[in-house]
């Protein structure tokens, strides 16, 4: 496939390509462009005038188009599922969910929100002399923002990243990962045929590592979303610092389960098994990664957990039946058992799992101390449960807490009372209470303290960080 810039599919100028694998199966399933340096400018130069044009068209004409929008998803959902699994490795049911379900729906909250946003009337009657005068507020958009695509949700962050800002008018630029292109150059082609004008979304393909300071660090960008991992968004966020854009990043997570000692352990074990996101490989920002769990119920757990898991069926993503697929890359996988092996010279007991064939991971079951790495701050990003026992309800908090992340987290118990103890006491963007930490729905503010990133991202607040608030004093209008 091509990216596109200016409303048509074209290669670098240079000429480049690089490969789209099949995490499943190591094939070579297409190749897309490494745009160079000349590509990201002459994408820049359009974004500008295609902001000009796209913020001119009044909002109910914006709603128009993606409403278009919307019913050329559902139309195509079948090939936007087929690109899901074959170069995600998704398995066939998440991969549907993710775009005939849980997607659309976030298009469609989003369309129905941006008819509600906007100013205010502030009274300013305060003062002496002012009681004539109004002020309102009104928000326009930024101009040209740039969205930084993750591999793990290539459709699912679409809404965040394109839908939201062009609704309130701006130009946008799409990066997606390097190993997940497909589907979102599909998604810019039904962006145009839906009647989103050529400049104002573009697509741009090839090495992060290149593309990613071309776009933040250049001033005529006025907005950079990423979702990514942390290293990557200190990088954005100092090159977009350099002009002063706005930034907002959705960044690591190494996400605790707490479970009580007084609860219904059968559930907690269910919320353990789903909370892991078997059904991505693991590979999910906010799913428990961190399953804290009391001394006097560890051995019980465990029994519960290995059992409940152990016969998940690994296999063919395309499959119907398939319930873990493949990690993102072979590279990926080394990584994660290498994590495994590592996590056990640290003191880890391994109970099930810990080998890989290709990119498949073996789903894992660890008994850890609460030294380990990966009990701190090593997000892993595979079907790896990492079990950490404690006595006391202060070190269960103080093992949940060990984190530079803060992403989510949750609950589980029995006592309201002692659920909302901790919940408040967890330090993280959301708690799931009774539930685990794989949550997130379309009115849900969601984002991370620490070292998990900045801003927040659903319900009205993208939409407003896509936007600028223009303050109008109107005086002596009741004169």
């Amino acid at each position: 496939m091509k990216m596109i810039i200016g409303g048509q599919k074209v290669d670098s100028s240079d000429g480049k390509t690089m490969n789209v694998i099949n995490p499943a199966t190591q094939e070579v399933i297409d190749t897309v462009p490494m745009a160079t340096r000349e590509d990201v400018d002459r994408a820049l130069d359009n974004a500008v005038r295609g902001f000009h044009e796209w913020s001119a068209v009044p909002l109910w004409r914006r709603i128009e188009i993606a409403r278009n929008f919307v019913d050329l998803w559902v139309e195509n959902a079948d090939e936007l599922t087929d690109y899901l699994i074959r170069e995600c490795g998704k398995p066939y049911k998440a991969s549907k969910r993710e775009i005939e379900f849980y997607t659309k729906q976030f298009f469609e909250e989003y369309i129905e929100a941006a008819r509600f946003v906007g100013g205010e009337t502030v009274p300013v009657a305060n003062r002496v002399n002012t009681e004539n005068h109004l002020i309102a507020t009104v928000r326009e958009p930024l101009g040209v923002f740039v969205g930084f695509l993750p591999f793990n949700y290539p459709a699912s962050q679409v809404p965040h990243k394109a839908m939201a800002p062009l609704l309130m008018g701006n130009s946008v630029i799409l990066k997606p990962s390097s190993e997940t292109p497909l589907a979102q150059i599909r998604m810019v082609e039904l962006f145009l045929e839906a009647g989103v004008p050529a400049n104002a979304i573009q697509i741009v393909t090839g090495s992060g590592s290149k593309i990613g300071p071309w776009l933040s660090g250049d001033p005529r960008v006025a907005m950079v979303s990423l979702t990514g991992s942390t290293e990557v968004g200190i990088e954005i966020a100092k090159e977009a610092a350099k002009h002063l854009a706005h930034v907002q990043l959705e960044l690591g997570g190494n996400d605790p389960l707490v479970i009580l000692p007084e609860c219904d352990l059968d559930y907690a074990v269910e919320e353990s098994v789903t909370g892991r996101s078997l059904i991505n490989a693991g590979q999910a920002c906010c799913s428990t990664k961190r399953f804290v769990v009391p001394n006097s119920l560890k051995e019980e757990y465990l029994r519960k957990l290995i059992a409940a898991v152990k016969d998940k069926k690994v296999g063919d993503p395309a499959s119907e039946e398939t319930e873990v697929g493949p990690v993102i890359s072979v590279a990926k996988a080394e990584e994660a058992v290498g994590h495994i092996r590592h996590t056990v010279e640290q003191g880890g007991k391994l109970l099930l799992g810990g080998g890989r064939s290709g990119a498949f991971v073996d789903v894992t079951v660890m008994d850890v101390p609460k030294t380990a790495d990966t009990a701190k701050d090593l997000e892993l990003f595979a079907p790896v449960y990492t079990v950490i026992g404690y006595d006391t309800l202060d070190e269960a908090l103080e093992i949940a807490n060990q984190t530079c992340y803060g992403l989510s987290s949750g609950v589980i118990g029995n006592n309201p009372q002692e659920m909302l103890y901790v919940a408040k006491r967890l330090q993280a963007g959301a708690c799931i209470v009774n539930g685990n930490s794989d949550m997130r729905t379309f009115d849900q503010q969601f984002g991370g303290y620490k070292m998990t990133g900045i801003g927040r991202e659903g319900a009205r607040i993208t939409l407003e960080e896509c936007s600028q608030v223009k303050t109008l004093v109107f005086k002596n209008l009741y004169q």
